[in-house]
């Protein structure tokens, strides 16, 4: 059956969001969040959730390149719990490692240093997190 997943590419400063669907594997990149200390705006968050109706939300796990944790990865897993909680949807983690570079290359190819605004990279390493969930799902 098919789902609509939201994913989320959590940062203190902002926090990037995307949509994609299990039918097809993509994501879509939607507007980031701006968060202040890891802290968004949730009625924002409570907005793009009524709007999408998800089926489930996946949350990029930032990780150090040899699998350990992180200072940022708590800070996502305790995003990922209180999404679960506000919101009543089931969560999961997803390795993140190498989105955001991926995604600034990405922006790069396409339109050069001007391209990258911060909010257009959380974006798109939302899309990166939610289409490796989807390929390894």
């Amino acid at each position: 059956m098919a789902q609509t997943i939201l994913a989320f590419d959590f940062g203190t400063y902002s926090i990037g969001c995307a949509v994609g669907q299990s039918i097809t594997g993509t994501a879509q990149g939607l507007p980031s969040f701006k968060a202040q200390d890891g802290i968004p705006n949730w009625d924002l968050i409570g907005k793009v959730i009524s709007e999408w109706k998800p089926d489930l939300l996946v949350v990029g796990l930032p990780l150090n390149m040899d699998g350990t944790e992180q200072p940022l990865t708590q800070r996502a897993k305790k995003f990922a719990n209180r999404l679960n909680g506000r919101f009543n949807l089931p969560v999961e983690l997803q390795d993140e490692r190498l989105t955001t570079v991926e995604a600034r290359s990405e922006i790069f190819s396409r339109g050069g240093y001007k391209a990258l605004k911060k909010g257009k990279v959380d974006s798109i390493s939302a899309c990166l997190i939610l289409e490796s969930w989807f390929e390894n799902s």
